[in-house]
């Protein structure tokens, strides 16, 4: 099947790895040539970073994964034969309205046009158009070659089969797909962040905790466990089930709940004490911060490695 990626950007290009990876034919679409080339040499370099530390994905060589490649900058011809198609554009609803309006103008009924939104809801996104049916939220999560959550959004129109034959597809290419049975403001993944930052935030800000000190409890505490099982399994593990759980910590758990502070402005004071203290810790300046996110990814990638043996175990 083919699959075609519009938008050479970070997203679109590790999309198209992942693709590549799972067998499928790539097609990466962009306005300029130059921006395409350039993806397609990045694309060439990671790969062959990836291969050398024996972290590369699927059962192809460099060569083969990147034979499945193509480029184009004509959107009728991007989209020719594919099933799939994945828009990787800024996060920008009005930008995004046009590709789409665009994209129903020359597809056919069964291709499914997803796209890799972050924040925007489907209905924003997808109203009005004739194959509204067929439209779909693939929210990736960065960097997706390494973290495999993909959340998967319908518009109050998707069809059902839209739905389950974009789940089946990310099976197939080794991501992890979770579904929500109708949209909501940030979806689950952020929903779930949101709430931890809040709680740092107010922590911090009280004067409590470091900022330090409190990126540490994540790391080295409740994250560690988090990387292996859900909160809702943790509580299922920490006391005899579930509903043993909540008999035992139900009123201690709505105890501390009802002193939670409200929504931080995320602004002023508190910016600026934990803005310093991260600085202190990882200088804002681009080198630094590459090199960072460069660790981070490594550090992702072994984890990946690891939870892969041990669901093989």
């Amino acid at each position: 099947a083919d699959t075609c990626f519009l938008f050479s950007g970070l997203i679109g290009c590790s999309w198209a790895m992942v693709f590549a990876a799972g067998g499928f034919k790539v097609k990466l679409y962009d306005i300029a040539q130059q921006q395409l080339t350039s993806a397609l040499e990045n694309i060439r370099k990671q790969m062959k970073e990836l291969e050398e530390s024996g972290f590369l994905k699927g059962a192809l060589s460099v060569e083969q994964q990147l034979a499945l490649i193509s480029i184009c900058t004509d959107l009728r011809a991007a989209v020719e034969g594919a099933t799939f198609i994945q828009e990787c554009a800024p996060e920008n609803l009005e930008l995004k309205k046009k590709i789409f309006s665009q994209l129903d103008l020359i597809v056919g009924d069964n291709v499914i046009l997803s796209s890799s939104t972050s924040c925007l809801l489907p209905s924003k996104l997808f109203t009005g158009l004739k194959h509204v049916k067929q439209c779909i939220v693939s929210h990736p999560v960065n960097p997706p070659y390494f973290v495999p959550l993909v959340e998967i959004v319908p518009h109050p129109e998707t069809d059902p089969s839209t739905t389950e034959r974009t789940y089946a597809l990310m099976k197939t290419i080794g991501q992890s797909p979770v579904k929500l049975n109708r949209e909501i403001e940030g979806f689950v993944l952020n929903r779930l962040q949101y709430a931890v930052i809040s709680e740092a935030w107010r922590l911090v800000g009280e004067g409590l905790i470091s900022p330090t000190d409190l990126d540490l409890v994540m790391s080295d505490g409740l994250g560690m466990r988090y990387a292996f099982i859900g909160p809702l399994e943790t509580m299922h593990l920490n006391a005899e089930g579930i509903s043993n759980y909540c008999e035992r910590y139900r009123e201690g758990m709505r105890l501390v709940l009802n002193t939670f502070g409200p929504v931080p402005e995320f602004s002023g004071e508190i910016e600026q004490k934990i803005s310093q203290a991260m600085s202190e810790k990882v200088p804002v300046v681009p080198k630094v911060l590459d090199a960072r996110r460069k660790r981070r990814d490594e550090y992702l990638t072994g984890l990946a490695k690891l939870k892969k043996q041990m669901k093989s175990d």
